[in-house]
């Protein structure tokens, strides 16, 4: 989770639930919700590391349908770094907006997947204030870079991201919601990116060029990914 600090409405007695938690769940946290996963395999794929799930809370495992809890069963739920996996984003949406009366989303923006591209990320998303934006990554061009995304993705796992800490709102969103939202699909990019990114929710770098550096990259994704 990038941006902890944007959870803000949890009171002292809310129940609350975090979906896909990874091996690091939030600490106000109080049941987990995890994918019952078909083998070890899978669960790595999906999680990028072989760190399990270790925990004192409720986990509770499911088959990736309907969740299993009754409606309004929590005050709160976390949803970070899930929605870019999701078949089915409308259906999921519904379900959290079935067993929850409010919380927080996190994902990657399609800027972190232009360097990146990892398989297991099936979602463009962006949050414009009252609708979520979903556009298939398979519905795009993406996968033309190849070549230049594997190079990306071996310098991020020999250890040179730290970029991504600096400036985290080009590559990343949160946001707390209080009521359900409608999800939108759109198959113009620009929809998905935004030159107005908030720079003082996040870290801030002593680095001069990181900026201009970061609009430059925001302008040429724009122009490359086309459907």
């Amino acid at each position: 989770m990038f941006f902890p600090d944007k959870i803000k409405s949890i009171a002292p007695r809310d129940l609350v639930l975090e979906i896909g938690p990874g091996s690091d769940p939030f600490h106000r946290s109080d049941v987990l919700l995890e994918l019952d996963y078909k083998n070890e395999a899978d669960r790595i794929k999906q999680f990028g590391h072989s760190d399990p799930l270790k925990s004192e809370k409720k986990v509770v495992f499911y088959d990736g349908t309907k969740f299993p809890f009754e409606d309004k069963s929590f005050d709160y739920v976390i949803c970070s770094h899930v929605l870019e996996h999701v078949v089915d984003v409308e259906f999921f949406l519904s379900e959290i907006f079935r067993v929850a009366k409010r919380g927080y989303f996190e994902y990657p923006l399609v800027t972190y997947d232009y360097l990146y591209n990892f398989d297991v990320h099936l979602n463009f998303l962006k949050f414009n204030g009252t609708e979520l934006f979903l556009m298939k990554k398979n519905e795009t061009t993406l996968d033309s870079l190849r070549p230049l995304q594997a190079f990306f993705l071996k310098t991020l796992e020999s250890g040179y991201g730290d970029f991504l800490s600096k400036i985290p709102h080009c590559f990343f969103e949160g946001f707390e919601w209080n009521k359900p939202f409608n999800v939108k699909r759109k198959n113009d990019l620009n929809n998905f990116i935004s030159m107005d990114f908030d720079t003082h929710s996040s870290h801030q770098s002593n680095e001069p060029s990181i900026k201009g550096s970061s609009k430059l990259l925001l302008r040429a994704i724009k122009n490359r990914i086309k459907r």
